[in-house]
């Protein structure tokens, strides 16, 4: 059980991180590979600007970081575990999704 109060401030700042589709999106293509603020923008086919905001958010929740490389910043997740964390979160999603046992789940707009 969390009751630390750290153990509850780094999981709403996953759970923040995660509660917006592009930053997901940023997650998980850094879960691939480091990338350039260009590169990834491209891939994700939004705006640097946008893409530079998302950034920020999760350099704030610590789990991105930003790595000089000349003239140039690339970014990669923090620490390679939160590529695994990632897989096993989304995984364990798609396990619970695929057996849900409330069958009144739908009309609920639960579980």
């Amino acid at each position: 059980m969390l009751t630390l109060a750290p153990d509850i401030e780094v999981l709403v700042r996953f759970g923040r991180a995660l509660a917006d589709p592009i930053r997901c999106r940023i997650l998980l293509a850094l879960r691939e590979a480091s990338a350039h603020p260009a590169d990834l923008a491209d891939a994700l086919k939004i705006s640097r600007t946008r893409l530079s905001n998302h950034l920020a958010c999760l350099r704030d929740c610590g789990l991105v970081v930003a790595v000089p490389v000349g003239r140039r910043t690339r970014y990669e997740l923090a620490d390679e575990r939160l590529g695994h964390a990632l897989d096993d979160l989304r995984t364990a999603v798609v396990a619970v999704e695929a057996d849900r046992t409330c069958s009144d789940a739908d009309e609920k707009d639960c579980c």
